[in-house]
């Protein structure tokens, strides 16, 4: 693993470059930036970008970061999705400066400008349809087509834009349009809506108004509002730079904020669409937005993925102008990277199969004169209880696991035949040391009506607790647990929720299409893109002491992968397990 792995590059990207020189040139005697979400749905992977960015060039510049939501939408916007992204933000370790802030908190001197470019001869109320609209903006050698009421009086707009205002017009009937240039090679120029009619009820303004502005007028001018400095977005919002610096020259800032474009985050065989992700949750493909296969904070953190591994993850990935698609497996990497010597350790064993140890009685009567002395344990009616750290790489305390007459391996670590290479258990290999105990010897086995193995016959030697066989050596180390006192547990295993583009199949495409011949673009997508092997749920046996684990806490079980407690299901009677990340790169 190279240095650059292990220690994350310094962060000097050409947003900080920026920045520095900004405050070097006095253009700027602090920082203030703001992380400005829609609460139109649940934060995913790519605003985690986002915030660590605005959080963190105001952190290291000894700014500040505003919390604004942009809720000028009201009928897509819900107070669950406000305070899940508030709930976010904090988890992932970020800090807004002063009180939450709303766009909505600054709709009456959104409404005191709109006025001042119509009286500027900036501004003019359109009767055209929302179609109208859209086909004479024309474009792509095609001719705008300027609207009827372009050029209608001051007086005449003013009066206009009252009435919308009084709610005289029914949605889509009227809309106040900037009057800037129908010919512009910029479409975003070519005199774009900034105020529409909507009867809607809003979460934080309730029904005083029926007009909403635009994003991309209450945005910037929300920026002016809170004398932001930086005001960084992602590229797509960069054809939209020209409108933001129109709008706050118009309404005359005298120290006007400026945008900056980044790269967005583009991680393969991830989904960072809000409509698409919302689709998902309302076809019923996962269980909701915290699905932990869903990309979003709270998904994400349901699945366990630790706040430090994705702060670690945007720190590696840094910051550009260039857009390119960025490798899950640098994700999985931080994760890993971070859970590492976090997390205790357990034994687990996802696919039971059944070990009868022929000699436990006799094997472990003299346990105390044969260990090695660094072994810890005791013999209690019948069970040899091992005491083990909760993890070799932390001193956070000791952990008793049972070993008794019968115990679960997993029926992987058992061949009839094996592959080349295979190291376990097999008719040609027939010892082995399990984890933390003896050296077990297989006897002989028993085979179900289908051929499978169903249960071992063993035996252990009984001079091996702690220590070497006398004689041979033995290789190979496998995980078990008691199948007495384990505790049956649900198990979650994930692959990636959707299948990339050269992933697919032309017939694959082609039959779902016609499994749904009246499904929308959106619909179909996801059901083209959806893996359907991305959960699989087995029932396992644990070691009892990840029973008594508390929601959300994580744990590498040995030699699978490291799973977290699911913080809504998991009890100590009904143990629930999800898997973060393997313990190594397995990606395909």
């Amino acid at each position: 693993m190279t240095d650059t792995m292990n220690n994350p590059p310094e962060k000097n990207d050409f947003i900080r470059q920026i920045i520095r020189d900004d405050l070097a040139s006095g253009k700027h005697n602090g920082i203030v930036t703001r992380f400005p979400p829609e609460p139109n749905g649940y934060l995913h992977i790519g605003h985690v970008k986002s915030i660590c960015l605005n959080f963190g060039v105001a952190d290291e510049f000894g700014g500040v970061c505003n919390l604004r939501f942009d809720d000028t939408n009201p009928t897509a916007e819900k107070q669950d999705f406000v305070d899940n992204i508030k709930a976010d933000v904090a988890w992932l370790g970020f800090e807004w400066a002063g009180e939450v802030r709303y766009a909505s908190h600054y709709f009456d001197k959104l409404y005191e400008w709109a006025v001042q470019l119509i009286k500027q001869g900036d501004a003019y109320v359109d009767f055209q349809t929302p179609d109208e609209i859209r086909e004479h903006r024309g474009g792509f050698g095609k001719p705008s087509v300027p609207s009827p009421q372009r050029n209608a009086t001051i007086d005449e707009n003013l009066i206009r834009f009252e009435a919308m205002k009084n709610g005289k017009y029914k949605e889509g009937e009227a809309v106040l349009r900037a009057k800037i240039d129908m010919n512009h090679a910029n479409m975003n120029m070519r005199d774009p809506v900034i105020y529409r009619v909507m009867h809607a009820h809003h979460h934080q303004t309730g029904d005083k108004w029926c007009i909403y502005p635009m994003y991309d007028y209450a945005h910037p001018l929300s920026d002016a509002i809170e004398n932001i400095t930086h005001s960084l977005c992602t590229l797509e919002f960069e054809d939209h730079r020209p409108f933001y610096d129109w709008v706050v020259q118009k309404i005359g800032f005298d120290v006007p904020p400026h945008q900056y474009e980044f790269s967005r985050l583009n991680l393969d065989h991830t989904l960072t669409s809000k409509r698409k992700l919302k689709r998902l949750v309302e076809m019923g493909v996962v269980s909701g937005w915290d699905d932990p296969r869903m990309p979003t904070v709270a998904g994400m953190r349901r699945r366990g993925y630790p706040a430090e591994g994705l702060r670690d993850f945007c720190q590696r990935i840094g910051v550009s102008k260039a857009d390119g698609v960025v490798d899950f497996r640098q994700l999985e990497f931080s994760i890993r990277y971070v859970l590492e010597n976090t997390t205790n350790r357990g034994m687990a064993v996802l696919r039971p199969l059944k070990v009868t140890i022929s000699n436990f009685d006799e094997a472990v009567a003299n346990f105390e004169t044969l260990k090695k002395d660094s072994v810890k344990a005791r013999l209690d009616d019948g069970v040899l209880w091992i005491t083990q750290p909760k993890n070799t790489n932390m001193d956070n305390g000791e952990r008793e696991i049972p070993f008794t007459k019968e115990i679960y391996i997993d029926k992987t670590d058992f061949e009839l035949n094996p592959p080349d290479g295979y190291k376990r258990l097999s008719p040609n290999n027939l010892e082995i040391r399990l984890r933390n105990s003896y050296v077990l010897k297989v006897e002989s086995w028993q085979v179900d009506d289908n051929g499978q193995v169903s249960e071992l016959i063993a035996s252990i030697d009984p001079k091996t607790l702690g220590n070497n066989p006398e004689g041979r050596k033995v290789k190979g180390v496998i995980h078990w647990v008691s199948a007495s006192l384990g505790v049956p547990a649900t198990i979650r295993l994930y692959e990636h929720l959707l299948f990339e583009d050269d992933e697919l199949t032309e017939e694959h495409i082609a039959n779902v299409k016609a499994q749904n011949p009246t499904a929308d673009d959106d619909t179909l997508w996801v059901l083209t893109h959806i893996n359907p092997n991305s959960l699989q749920v087995v029932n396992a046996v644990i070691e009892p002491s990840l029973a008594n684990a508390q929601p959300d806490e994580k744990f590498q079980f040995e030699r699978e992968s490291y799973f977290v407690a699911d913080g809504v299901e998991h009890t100590a009677d009904n143990p629930v397990f999800n898997q973060i990340v393997g313990l190594k790169d397995g990606f395909k």
